[in-house]
């Protein structure tokens, strides 16, 4: 252990990957994860005799389309969560980023793509029907619509959800991706399943060498700023074979490396890729910054495949625990009390009259020192009547409030 740990600390310090976050641990938390999915596919199937009332993958809705919002339990992905000691981002990113894998998970030719694109639509339709363009890629492009007439046709949400349900994937121009939350609202963005994937699909700019510097070449009048059939396919091909990866101000990240239905070998591979992109690309501090890394389902606990030594970035980090304050009793106030109290009942005892008031330190016993003060000034007035109405021989005392009695004098 002391050496797995010394192995680790200095692998981050030098931003490489731990010794101990090798393929033989990721090997077999994926063989796992992958067995159980698919038992649980097969108990599944065996549970779906009866026919279904609501309708599932591969079954028709009432429009007479396949509902495509549940997938196969062997299409179920699966995700790889990667934990961080301090957040990676303080914002929230509504538009994701992207990593390369070695292999695909948008791989289905029945797959549809929605392509939203700058203003106007038909430059771009022109270079989709282009001869050189990919007849494999252009069959799966459905839709292309400009941003201006998604604005038109789409502002209500149940128009929304249906753009949603039509295509599987979308793609969005980078030039209006920050218009596009507005735009489609929280039908897409609300969670990441549908969210379009930024792509570039200008014109690269093109330069000219003059000498020791080079000049942009300005757009001629009329010319469209529209990639070429053959690097605009490119690129698209390049979004669909990465897996994407949706940042938050949290601690905790989620990614697509995989499905249910895939063998080994191909998950562990796009698991070690995802991993060192990831590292590389988003975690600040590198490896050092990294708390844990996990494979689950969609409806599975995650299968650890490492976990740091450490649960802190620096040492400045930790903070010594304050000392514990001394318990008190709840009842030393009340004792302290009760022996002032018999403590100036012995001084008024002894010196035949109620104690002269003086300050306290305790601020508890103004209550008692207001009702000795009411008690004197009581006595004293009793008193002052008293003397006022002896005369003669034989005087009778005034009533009192509490009695009244005849006093005679001798």
């Amino acid at each position: 252990m002391a050496t797995d740990t010394m192995a680790t600390t200095i692998s981050n310090e030098k931003n490489e990957a731990p010794s101990n976050f090798n393929r033989e641990q990721t090997s077999k938390a994926v063989r796992a994860l992958l067995k159980h999915m698919k038992t649980h596919q097969e108990e599944n199937a065996r549970k779906s005799d009866k026919r279904q009332l609501f309708p599932k993958n591969g079954m028709k809705d009432a429009d007479g389309k396949e509902d495509d919002e549940e997938p196969d339990d062997l299409d179920m992905f699966v995700w790889l969560i990667l934990a961080t000691k301090k957040h990676i981002k303080d914002q929230k990113r509504l538009q994701p980023s992207r990593l390369s894998v070695p292999h695909s998970l948008n791989t289905s030719p029945s797959s549809t793509i929605c392509l939203i694109t700058a203003t106007p639509q038909r430059a771009f339709k022109d270079v989709i029907a282009h001869a050189s363009f990919p007849a494999e890629l252009r069959s799966r492009i459905t839709r292309v619509i400009d941003l201006t007439k998604l604005q038109a046709k789409y502002k209500s949400f149940e128009s929304r959800r249906q753009l949603a349900r039509e295509h599987d994937i979308f793609l969005a121009d980078d030039r209006v991706k920050l218009s596009l939350p507005h735009t489609l609202g929280k039908v897409f963005y609300k969670t990441t399943t549908k969210r379009p994937i930024p792509v570039v699909l200008s014109a690269k700019k093109r330069k000219e060498e003059e000498g020791s510097r080079r000049k942009v070449t300005p757009l001629k009048p009329g010319e469209k700023s529209v990639a070429a059939p053959i690097p605009m396919a490119n690129e698209i091909t390049r979004a669909l074979s990465s897996v994407l990866v949706h940042i938050s101000p949290s601690t905790s990240t989620a990614v697509r490396v995989g499905r249910a239905g895939w063998n080994e070998k191909k998950v562990v591979e796009n698991v070690e890729a995802v991993v060192q992109g990831m590292v590389e690309k988003f975690v600040p501090r590198k490896w050092q910054n990294v708390k844990s890394l996990h494979i689950k389902g969609p409806n599975t606990i995650g299968l650890p495949l490492w976990m740091s030594d450490e649960l802190w970035v620096d040492e400045q980090d930790v903070v010594e625990d304050p000392p514990e304050p001394e318990p008190k009793d709840a009842n030393d106030d009340g004792r302290e009390r009760s022996k002032r109290k018999r403590k100036r009942r012995k001084q008024e005892t002894a010196n035949g009259e109620p104690k002269k008031l003086t300050e306290h330190a305790d601020a508890g016993d103004g209550e008692v020192d207001d009702e000795v003060a009411k008690a004197r000034q009581r006595i004293k007035k009793q008193k002052m009547e008293a003397m006022g109405d002896l005369e003669g021989d034989a005087v009778l005392a005034r009533p009192s409030k509490r009695r009244s009695k005849a006093v005679e004098v001798t």
